[in-house]
C-alpha cells in the first residue's frame, strides 16, 4: 500500500526548515485535531526537504469574543455616565429642597401677613433619630436598605409577582435610595428611560454617600402633606415636636404618610393615617424592627397642631406682590421673608368699608396707596376664599366720566383755565352725539363747573378743540398703559382701564409728579442705570397742578362726588359707564390716594348705580376711618339743593317733599332729620324727643358702622 505523503514515519529524514516547530515527530496541524490535512493543503518543502515553516496555521474562533466585548463596552458607558452625573447632576443637589421653600410676605410693621411656598424643615442627621423612628421608615419603604446596592431584586420580584397575581393596590419596588434619586433629580413621569436613569442614579448614590447620608437626604426632602417637607417640619407641623422626641406611634404615622401624603394628611384624613400607621407598626414587627408586645401597647397618633394663628396662602395683595417679592429675594435656598408696603390697620378699614356697603351680587374692588405709588390697603373683591380673581389689578373695565381727568389736564395743557368758558349744549362729532346723563343742559358755563358736574357735551367740545392725541399722551404720561382708541369717543371713558392704574394716574396728581408706579414693596435704591434714565418722573408745574385740584375739588365737594366729602380738602372724580355696569370713585384727602369700583363680573348692568354713589360712600368710610376725620359740613346752597347728580339715579326723593341736604323734614306723621353726610333720623315727634341731643356726626371707631344710610343694593 502506498504511504500517505505526509506521515511522518514515511517523511525523508532529511533536515527540515529552520525554526519548524517539531512536536511528538507530529505536525501541528495534526496535534490541533489529530486529523491530516487535506488535499493541497501544505505539503514537502520545494526541496523535497520534509514538512515545511511557512504553513497557514487555523484560527478557532473563541465563544466568549461578544460577551467579553459587550461586558467592556458596557464598563465604558457606566464610567461615561458616572462622569455625565458627575457634572450634570452633583451630589449637593440631593441635598436641596424639592420646592421653592416658603416666603413669608412681611407688613410694613414688619407683622407677617401671608406666607407662600412650601414648609421645609432643617435637615437632620439619621445616626441621631431614635432607632425607632428611622425603623419604621425602613420597615415599610425599605427593608433591605443596609445590604442593598441602591436597587433591590428581590423587592422589585415582590412587587412583580404581587401585581401580577392581586387584584388591589399595586406595589412599587424602588428602594429608599431610588425615591431620593427620584425625588432630588428627576421628573415624575413614568416612562422606562426615567426609570432606568433612576437606577444608574441610585447606584451612583450608593457609590459616593454613605448609607446613613443616603437616609438622612432622603428624610430631609420627602414630603408628607400640608405642602410640608422634610421630617423636621412635618414632625413640628403634626405633633409639635422635634423628631428626635417621636413617639413610636407617631414615627409610624409620619412614615405611613410618604405613600400618599395629600390623600392621607391626618388634617384631612386622621382615620386614614391612623389605619396606614397601623399597617406601618405590623410591618415593623415583621420585619424585626420592633418587639410584638410593645407594637401591641402603641396607640394611634394624637395631632398636636401650632395653636399659633396660621398665616394665609391668599390674599388679593399677597397674590399681587408676591412676584416682585419673590424678584427681591432672589434665588430662595431657604425660608425668607420680604416687607411689602401694607399698613394692616389701613388693610383692615377698607374691608370694613367693603363689607358695610351691603353689597350682594355686585363685586367691589379698592386700591390706596401713597402718593408715590406705595399701596398700603387692597381689596380685589368681597370674599377671596369665593374668588381670589383680583378686580383691583386684573379686571379692565371703562372708567367712564373717570377718565375726563386725562382730557382736562389736556385742555389746561393747551392753555385753558378752570375760569375758561365751554357750551355745556348738545354737539355732534361725525356720527357720534353724547348726552348729558341727567338731561340737562346749562349753556355757557366754566371748565370747573362742567367738570362739577360731569357734562359728558362738554367734555366732547373739548376733545374736539384740543385733539384726541393730546388727551391720549395726557393718559400716557400719567401712567396710562392700556390700549386707547384713537376716537374722540375715549372722552367719555370707552377704553378700558386697570383699577390700580387709574389710582395711580390720580396719584401723579397728588405727588406732583408723573408718572407714579404702584408698588407693594419698599424701593431698595438698587436700581440700573437704564432704569435711572427711563424711570425719571416729570413735575408737574405749579399752576398745572393747582388747577387740576381746583377741578378735583370742585367735584369732590360740590358737584357729582359731594357724597364722599369730608371735612379736609378733598378731591376725586365719579364716573359711571353706560347703563350703570360700572361705577367708580377715585380721589385723594390727606396722604392716601384711594379708588373704589362697584360692578358686576359678568358685566350686567346694575339699576341705579352710579360713581357718586356706593363707590363715593365706600369711599368716605374708608377715608373717615384711614385718617380720623369726619364727613364735610357742606353749605347748603340754591344750586346744591336742587341739583341732581347726572351720575346718580339713585338719589332719595319723596313725592310732594322736597328734601333738604341737611335739616328737618316733618309731614306724612313722621319727623326725619338729613345729616350732612346723607343720614336719615327718624324720630316720632319733637315734643317726645324732648331736649334729647341729636347723635354728632363722627368718624367710625372700631367696629361701629358708618353714619350714612344704609346703600341700595345693586343687583
Amino acid at each position: 500500500m502506498r504511504p500517505y505523503p505526509f506521515d511522518p514515519a514515511t517523511a525523508p529524514s532529511g533536515n527540515r526548515t529552520a525554526g519548524t516547530p517539531v512536536r511528538g515527530n507530529r505536525s501541528p496541524l495534526e496535534l490541533s485535531d489529530g486529523l491530516p490535512p487535506p488535499d493541497g493543503y501544505g505539503g514537502q518543502d520545494p526541496g523535497g526537504e520534509g514538512y515545511s515553516s511557512n504553513l497557514p496555521v487555523p484560527y478557532r474562533r473563541s465563544r466568549w469574543r461578544w460577551p467579553v466585548r459587550i461586558l467592556g463596552g458596557g464598563i465604558i458607558l457606566f464610567v461615561l455616565a458616572v462622569i455625565w452625573l458627575a457634572i450634570t447632576a452633583p451630589l449637593s443637589k440631593s441635598l436641596e429642597p424639592l420646592t421653592p421653600p416658603s416666603i413669608t410676605l412681611l407688613a410694613e410693621d414688619g407683622t407677617p401677613i401671608a406666607r407662600r411656598g412650601a414648609i421645609i424643615g432643617t435637615p437632620v442627621d439619621a445616626s441621631k433619630l431614635p432607632a425607632n423612628v428611622t425603623n419604621a421608615f425602613l420597615a415599610i419603604e425599605d427593608r433591605r436598605f443596609k445590604s442593598h446596592w441602591g436597587v433591590d431584586p428581590r423587592g422589585i420580584a415582590r412587587a412583580f409577582w404581587h401585581n401580577m397575581t392581586s387584584d388591589g393596590r399595586s406595589q412599587g419596588g424602588s428602594t429608599i435610595t431610588q425615591q431620593l434619586a427620584k425625588n432630588a433629580f428627576l421628573d415624575s413621569d413614568r416612562t422606562a428611560a426615567r426609570k432606568i436613569r433612576e437606577v444608574m442614579i441610585a447606584f451612583w448614590l450608593e457609590a459616593w454617600l454613605s448609607k446613613n447620608e443616603i437616609l438622612s437626604r432622603y428624610l430631609s426632602n420627602v414630603y408628607f402633606g400640608d405642602n410640608v417637607y422634610g421630617l423636621r417640619a412635618a414632625a413640628k407641623h403634626y405633633f409639635s415636636r422635634a423628631p428626635e422626641d417621636l413617639s413610636i406611634g407617631q414615627a409610624a404615622m409620619l412614615a405611613g404618610l410618604v405613600k400618599a401624603p395629600s390623600r392621607l394628611a391626618p388634617t384631612v384624613n386622621l382615620k386614614g393615617a391612623r389605619d396606614r400607621q397601623k399597617l406601618v407598626v405590623g410591618a415593623m414587627v415583621d420585619g424585626g424592627f420592633l418587639d410584638k408586645a410593645i407594637a401591641a401597647d402603641v396607640s394611634p397618633a394624637r395631632l398636636s397642631m401650632s395653636t399659633t394663628k396660621q398665616l394665609p396662602d391668599g390674599t388679593y395683595f399677597a397674590d399681587w406682590v408676591l412676584p416682585e417679592a419673590r424678584d427681591r429675594a432672589g434665588e430662595i435656598a431657604t425660608e425668607t421673608t420680604v416687607k411689602t408696603t401694607l399698613d394692616r390697620r389701613l388693610q383692615k378699614a377698607a374691608e370694613r368699608a367693603v363689607r358695610s356697603a351691603g353689597l350682594k351680587q355686585a363685586q367691589v374692588a379698592l386700591v390706596a396707596m401713597r402718593p408715590d405709588g406705595r399701596v398700603v390697603a387692597m381689596v380685589g373683591g368681597k370674599s377671596y376664599a369665593d374668588s381670589p380673581f383680583n378686580r383691583a389689578v386684573q379686571a379692565r373695565r371703562q372708567p367712564g366720566s373717570a377718565f375726563k381727568l386725562f382730557v382736562y389736564l389736556a385742555a389746561l395743557r393747551s392753555g385753558l383755565t378752570p375760569d375758561s368758558k365751554i357750551e355745556d349744549e348738545p354737539v355732534t362729532i361725525a356720527d357720534w352725539s353724547p348726552k348729558n346723563s341727567d338731561g340737562r343742559y346749562e349753556g355757557e358755563i366754566t371748565l370747573r363747573r362742567a367738570f362739577a358736574k360731569s357734562s359728558n357735551v362738554a367734555a366732547a367740545r373739548l376733545i374736539q378743540q384740543v385733539g384726541v392725541k393730546n388727551v391720549i399722551r395726557a393718559a400716557r404720561d400719567l401712567g396710562i398703559s392700556t390700549p386707547i382708541a384713537n376716537e374722540a369717543t375715549i372722552a367719555l371713558g370707552t377704553s378700558t382701564v386697570s383699577l390700580l392704574e387709574l389710582t395711580s394716574a390720580y396719584a401723579a396728581v397728588a405727588a406732583q409728579n408723573y408718572p407714579v408706579r404702584a408698588s407693594g414693596l419698599e424701593p431698595n435704591g438698587d436700581r440700573s442705570w437704564l432704569e435711572s434714565l427711563t424711570q425719571g418722573g416729570h413735575p408737574l408745574t405749579g399752576d398745572l397742578r393747582e388747577q387740576m385740584l381746583d377741578l378735583l375739588s370742585a367735584s369732590a365737594e360740590t358737584g357729582t362726588g359731594r357724597q364722599a366729602a369730608l371735612s379736609v380738602k378733598t378731591y376725586g372724580k365719579t364716573g359711571t359707564t353706560q347703563d350703570n355696569r360700572d361705577a367708580l370713585f377715585v380721589g385723594f384727602a390727606g396722604d392716601l390716594v384711594v379708588g373704589v369700583w362697584v360692578g358686576n363680573d359678568d358685566n350686567k348692568p346694575n339699576a341705579g348705580l352710579s360713581g357718586g354713589g356706593i363707590p363715593a360712600r365706600i369711599w368716605r368710610d374708608f377715608m373717615m376711618r384711614a385718617i380720623g376725620v369726619g364727613p364735610a359740613v357742606a353749605p347748603v346752597t340754591e344750586a346744591a339743593d336742587n341739583e341732581l347728580d347726572p351720575d346718580a339715579e339713585n338719589s332719595i326723593g319723596l313725592e310732594g317733599i322736597d328734601v333738604p341736604l341737611e335739616g328737618e323734614i316733618e309731614g306724612l306723621g313722621l319727623n326725619l332729620r338729613v345729616g350732612p353726610d346723607g343720614s336719615i333720623e327718624i324720630n316720632r315727634s319733637n315734643r317726645d324727643r324732648g331736649d334729647r341731643p341729636r347723635r354728632e356726626d363722627r368718624a367710625p371707631r372700631g367696629d361701629d358702622p358708618p353714619p350714612d344710610e344704609p346703600p341700595l343694593d345693586p343687583r
